[in-house]
């Protein structure tokens, strides 16, 4: 089979396509027939050896599938050749098949094509997770949602708007915010053009934000960490624009703020049942229309690499996703 392969740890672009011997799924395995596999910026990472996650040399891409399982191993029960599912790989998702322990499969939900299934998991469960199980995200209360324009920003709003809560966007160009609106925040904030906290402040009548939503770090935190109204809850979600920021702590006495860090992937280890509970109220909303994965761009295998350079240059708005069936252009 053609697998997208990172055989040194470092620049993206010396990851190349090649033959590999398919896997054989262990006890509690599935093989799965890839149809689609969403890039995340956690894969832009790990190969060039920056994620907390270092896999062994060589490894394939990609943690985040949606496709047909080709077989099944001895113990697995609840799953056969044939059947569309969504699974979380870590690695193997850039390639025409790819293994997925049986517990981190799901069924794909009736309605959903291959590109949304692949869309879906990562990004939805990370933002219901922060928003509901961490941020504790009540109706009337104001959201900001930095880097609102990608994945989990989308997600993040879609969520935000479902919980009952008021979402500013803040992205860093007139056209993502375009997209934020279309998706239903209520006000955008473009942080490459605008004060953040006063645009912030402004927006709430000085009041401040009650959740700050932040996959991005860098420049952006500290300001909206002083945008935070009266026990506001700043939620940490990743460091796209590269730089982890260092906060000085009397920014949390003051107003009684949390920096609150998520990580969604162990929080499903310690609270299975929360992850399970979570699952089923993104099937429920996306069964009602309440949220809607959006694919912006579709890639061939062939041009799997330059997919995840897009996202790691911060040039993707919603999500893109790698077909590997698809033919380069």
């Amino acid at each position: 089979m053609k697998a997208l392969v990172c055989e040194a740890y470092g620049p993206i672009d010396t990851l190349v396509v090649k033959d590999i011997p398919s896997p054989l799924p262990g006890p509690k395995q599935l093989l799965i027939e890839v149809r689609a596999a969403a890039v995340n910026f956690p894969d832009a990472l790990m190969v060039q050896g920056l994620y907390q996650v270092k896999p062994p040399l060589p490894f394939t891409p990609g943690a985040e599938i949606a496709g047909v399982v080709k077989a099944v191993g001895a113990e697995v029960k609840h799953f056969k050749a044939g059947d569309r599912v969504i699974a979380l790989t870590s690695t193997g998702g850039f390639a025409e098949e790819c293994l997925a322990e049986a517990q981190r499969v799901m069924p794909l939900p009736a309605g959903m094509d291959f590109e949304a299934g692949a869309a879906l998991v990562l990004t939805y469960c990370t933002s219901l997770h922060a928003l509901k199980d961490c941020g504790q995200l009540k109706p009337t209360e104001t959201l900001v949602v930095l880097g609102a324009a990608g994945g989990v920003g989308i997600s993040a709003i879609e969520i935000g708007k479902a919980m009952g809560a008021r979402v500013i966007a803040a992205a860093s160009a007139d056209d993502k915010l375009a997209l934020c609106r279309k998706v239903g925040a209520d006000e955008t904030v473009n942080y490459s053009t605008e004060n953040l906290k006063d645009r912030i402040n402004e927006l709430t009548n000085g009041r401040g934000a009650d959740v700050v939503y932040d996959p991005v770090g860098g420049p952006y935190t500290e300001p909206a960490v002083r945008a935070l109204a009266w026990r506001g809850r700043l939620l940490i979600i990743g460091f796209a624009a590269g730089e982890i920021p260092k906060i000085a702590l009397n920014l949390a006495l003051l107003k009684e703020r949390s920096l609150i860090g998520v990580y969604w992937g162990d929080s499903t280890k310690h609270d299975p049942a929360g992850h399970l509970a979570n699952l089923q109220q993104l099937n429920d909303w996306f069964a009602a229309g309440v949220i809607r994965p959006v694919v912006s761009e579709i890639f061939p295998l062939a041009a799997a690499k330059d997919a995840i350079a897009k996202i790691a240059n911060r040039q993707v708005k919603g999500k893109i996703v790698v077909i590997p069936t698809a033919k380069a252009n």
